[in-house]
């Protein structure tokens, strides 16, 4: 009899896919089939010809673009000398997960379907096309497709005769133990956020600990909106980096709500553990140090503050003995429920904190071993930045808007990372912030002749002081920007410097202050305005164009 294994490979940005990927993964485990799921990157691709069956789940991002996690997988896939038929013993099926309220709307599942057909791929099912813009979201097309999936699969691989489907209502064994070491045994300090001296280039499992130099706020305190400067010092760190570039920055939560969070699921902070997966095979999570306190786990690794999916309320039904959490659970966790879920979660942004403590009597019954499965790690912010190392070598500065904002529910909403990074002060010690940088898509001209027309409203102008910087600094010319923002006394950020550079004939600035007079004036008006200079920057100049908001 064939080997039941199956391979579920993801592509996802945000974390959508992955949870999509993760549900597949439970199902097959609940058909007895031998499955690995793993983001498209970990996988070795020269490997696939050796699969029989794989499943691809896969996001698109920006304008059909894949996500970070599949790029060097998409590279190789469309290698011009691949051989047309080797994948010819591969059975396949792809599940894309887009947004159809934009133009390329899943258009890396479409292409991804079509490459694999092409390399002699056999495909169990017509791709499907999940979209974040339908009532019950991508659930809508991806329930119905898993049951046309594992109806395929059952046909091609069928249950050993001896065995049946894992009842729904059985729950499934977590996907790592939780050991806790004895009080007394001895335990090296491990803080990931030791200043090391760098292997090689600072990257998402190897951040660089940066020290913030500076924590400066650049509206005026009046303001309602709180934006801030900030300044790392990168030097030793290997990391390099030109106009356009992003630094990707890994947060943490914080005390309060840490301390929170071990409350109510009466978990000891300073108890270390080590973790063991379940399953030979299955890898430890990366960035958690062996053995770790519970209290790194939470600060640094699980995201109690994101709003949580469906997949949170499916599992935490298990765990309740209350008979009235327990329907609710179930309701949020169903397909029908999903109308209700979105007002409860989504629409409100209630954190998984908030909704912890909705379900009391649930979350204390939590197991330890489970909260990796329950909650998904913190994932890292993208920032534009802010500076150009030929200004301001071995530093690196970003323009930071601290997110906050109200909903329906009593207590402002708060952005995790915004938040944390304006609490630090470098004044009171050595403030230390994991980092590192990844390639922009903003690419500035190369022939110093080409004029830029930069439109940067707000803190979209982030990548443009960078570019400006760079600009002056190799002697270019030509530098046009476009800047909104709404008082001229309360947030227009970096003024002194634009000023200096006008004066110097380095910069022509055009400023549109929403608020100081009557009628609205944003930055289009400006542009309208200036037309005819436009004009000629684009048609005898060849200028070219940039717009970040």
């Amino acid at each position: 009899m064939a080997e039941r294994r199956l391979l579920v490979l993801f592509g996802s940005q945000t974390g959508t896919a992955q949870d999509t990927a993760e549900r597949i993964g439970r199902e097959a485990k609940r058909r007895h089939l031998r499955c690995r799921v793993e983001a498209l990157d970990s996988c070795d691709v020269a490997n696939l010809i050796h699969e029989p069956l794989v499943v691809f789940v896969c996001a698109t991002t920006g304008q059909g673009d894949p996500p970070d996690n599949m790029k060097m997988f998409w590279r190789f896939l469309f290698r011009k000398n691949l051989p047309a038929g080797s994948l010819c013993q591969l059975d396949f099926a792809v599940l894309g997960l887009g947004d159809s309220s934009y133009p390329k709307f899943n258009f890396i599942a479409k292409k991804l379907h079509k490459r694999l057909l092409q390399l002699g791929g056999n495909p169990l099912l017509p791709v499907a096309l999940g979209d974040d813009q339908h009532d019950l979201g991508p659930d809508a097309v991806v329930d119905p497709w898993l049951v046309a999936l594992w109806d395929k699969i059952l046909a091609l691989y069928p249950l050993p005769p001896d065995l049946e489907i894992i009842s729904p209502n059985v729950r499934l064994p977590p996907k790592y133990r939780l050991h806790y070491l004895p009080e007394d045994s001895p335990h090296p300090d491990s803080d990931l956020l030791q200043p090391t001296a760098p292997r090689a280039t600072p990257c998402e499992l190897h951040p660089f600990a940066a020290r913030m130099m500076s924590n400066q706020r650049v509206t005026a305190q009046s303001h309602f909106q709180d934006v801030r400067l900030i300044e790392f010092d990168i030097a030793g760190s290997g990391i390099t980096f030109s106009a356009g570039d992003v630094v990707m920055i890994q947060p943490q939560n914080c005390p309060e709500d840490v301390q929170q969070f071990c409350q109510l699921l009466c978990l000891e902070p300073h108890r270390h553990f080590v973790l063991e997966p379940t399953e030979p095979g299955t890898s430890l999570p990366p960035l958690l140090p062996q053995p770790c306190t519970i209290e790194y786990l939470v600060t640094h690794y699980l995201d109690i503050s994101c709003v949580p999916r469906r997949s949170f309320f499916e599992l935490l039904a298990y765990f309740s003995r209350n008979e009235l959490e327990r329907e609710k659970l179930q309701e949020f966790s169903s397909a029908q429920g999903q109308e209700e879920l979105y007002s409860y979660c989504n629409r409100p942004r209630r954190t998984t904190l908030e909704v912890m403590w909705d379900f009391p009597h649930t979350t204390c019954a939590i197991p330890a071993d489970y909260l990796l499965d329950l909650i998904p790690r913190i994932r890292p912010r993208a920032f534009s930045i802010a500076s150009s190392m030929l200004a301001h070598p071995e530093r690196m500065q970003i323009l930071m808007a601290v997110v906050r904002y109200k909903t329906r529910l009593s207590k402002p909403r708060r952005g995790l990372c915004s938040t944390w990074l304006a609490s630090l002060n470098p004044e009171q010690g050595d403030v230390r912030v994991p980092l590192w940088v990844k390639k922009g898509g903003m690419k500035f001209p190369a022939d110093p002749a080409t004029p830029v027309i930069m439109i940067g409203p707000g803190t979209g102008v982030a990548p443009f002081r960078a570019a400006i910087q760079e600009r002056v600094a190799l002697g270019r010319r030509g530098n046009c920007l476009f800047f909104g923002c709404r008082h001229k006394s309360q947030d227009f950020y970096c003024q002194t410097e634009w000023e200096e550079l006008v004066t110097k004939g380095l910069l022509t600035l055009f400023t549109a202050f929403s608020r100081d007079q009557e009628e609205k004036v944003y930055v289009q008006h400006r542009i309208r305005e200036n037309g005819r200079l436009v004009w000629e920057l684009l048609s005898s100049g060849n200028a070219h164009v940039y717009l970040a908001g």
